[in-house]
């Protein structure tokens, strides 16, 4: 591929990532992937910080210490746009990493135009890493024109926690301390009413206010489990207009005395007691446990509707594209991927669910609480449909928050957030696809 065609490729794909790029950003990517290679460094791109920063560290110094001289060179970056464009960049540019953590719902924004090699699936059952191990709606989201660009680290689902006590005082758990199953959108509603009046004073919560994407998780939750059309194949979407009204309407009423929260009030708002249940990442796990200790239970997230449905996206690993990879690298690449995805039961401690099935079903696992409550989750997940303007931290779920908030925070109609939201998508989809 020639400069020129790169230099197209690469501003498409920062397009891609909804990401205004800077003169900053693009020189801060140069000293980050350097010219200079160790011949006995693999180079690892992640956006891993706080505890799970940590914990990947981990993860990558045992397999290190597994595999005789398996060296690896870790570089973290700001995950959102920031990350996306300068692993754009990098790959573009021909000064890529050899591994890179992207999210599987990003994938669209890069395969197609070259910006990622795919995995040698023979190398990787070398090493005993077998597609029929992973996560089988993680596999299949992780082709392009049948051939493999991702391998999935995890699920990380929108689920739902709870204050074990309040909800048992409520009538809300069975009798092995499960979820009550709702019955329709109606009787949810019934059910969080009762739950409000046996002491869960702000009822259910998910902080949705001036956040990016946590107002769109529970939109395409609850719209998925309608099984209405939501298609954005075309040229202009087709979508079911009016079940989207109902699905805004729903939202809103099961939020009526937190309309203006945002993340980090309905966290505390958990975690102090305020709010017994909180619609949320499984990715704050690890803050309600320290609050909550053994009263926190986890689910999936509760079918509403018609079929189980939960939003979810995967940690997946890539190799961004090179003009001429070593082989040597290469395989161990491959060799570090597969010992680190076969490392899920570490990973899962953080609350993350493992793509990698043996460990999901390990008696290991079962005593993770609550992770191992809310496990199924991984089998009623929905990514973000399979489009290049979509995904994690992408422009498009901003997009879609922006409009439903009005709607969920009482000054505008469920109609009129819906027409936004579609106008929006539409104006996407007239856009060409940049990679």
């Amino acid at each position: 591929m020639s400069g020129l065609s790169r230099r197209g490729l690469l501003r498409g794909a920062v397009y891609g990532a909804g990401a205004a790029v800077s003169a900053s950003a693009l020189s801060g990517c140069g000293s980050i992937a350097g010219s200079v290679r160790s011949a006995d460094e693999i180079e690892y791109w992640t956006l891993f910080t706080g505890p799970d920063g940590e914990l990947m560290k981990t993860m990558t110094r045992n397999v290190e210490k597994r595999v005789p001289g398996l060296k690896v060179r870790t570089t973290v970056l700001d995950w959102g746009p920031p990350y996306y464009t300068k692993l754009a960049m990098a790959s573009a540019g021909g000064r890529s990493p050899d591994v890179a953590i992207m999210h599987l719902t990003r994938l669209a924004g890069y395969a197609p135009g070259g910006l990622l090699d795919p995995w040698d699936l023979d190398l990787l059952a070398e090493f005993g890493l077998k597609q029929e191990d992973l996560n089988e709606t993680l596999v299949k989201r992780s082709l392009y024109q049948g051939d493999p660009y991702a391998v999935p680290l995890d699920t990380h689902p929108f689920v739902v926690f709870f204050d074990r006590d309040v909800m048992d005082k409520a009538g809300l758990l069975t009798g092995d301390g499960q979820l009550v199953p709702f019955e329709s959108p109606e009787h949810a509603l019934e059910l969080m009413d009762k739950l409000r009046r046996s002491g869960g004073e702000l009822g259910p919560v998910f902080g949705h206010a001036n956040d990016a994407a946590m107002g769109w998780r529970m939109f395409w939750t609850l719209f998925s489990q309608t099984g209405a059309t939501f298609d954005l194949t075309g040229k202009r979407a087709e979508i079911d207009e009016d079940t989207a009204v109902e699905v805004v309407r729903l939202m809103a009423d099961l939020t009526r005395d937190s309309r203006t929260m945002d993340v980090q009030t309905a966290i505390a708002a958990f975690a102090n007691g305020r709010s017994p249940m909180i619609f949320s990442g499984e990715w704050d796990m690890a803050t309600y446990k320290a609050a909550l200790k053994d009263k926190l239970g986890g689910a999936p997230i509760p079918t509403f509707y018609d079929r189980p449905a939960g939003a979810s996206d995967s940690h997946a690993l890539v190799l961004p594209h090179q003009d001429n990879p070593d082989p040597e690298r290469r395989r161990r690449a491959h060799r570090f991927v597969a010992e680190l995805v076969r490392s899920g039961l570490t990973w899962a401690t953080a609350g993350h669910i493992p793509a990698y099935t043996p460990a999901v079903s390990s008696p290991q696992y079962a005593k993770l609480r609550p992770q191992s409550e809310y496990a199924g989750a991984a089998k009623q997940l929905v990514l973000d449909p399979p489009v290049w303007f979509a995904g994690s931290g992408s422009d498009f779920q901003t997009r879609m928050c922006q409009a439903l908030d009005p709607a969920l925070g009482g000054s505008s109609s469920a109609r009129s957030a819906v027409r936004t939201m579609v106008s929006q998508i539409n104006t996407l989809l007239a856009q060409p696809n940049p990679a």
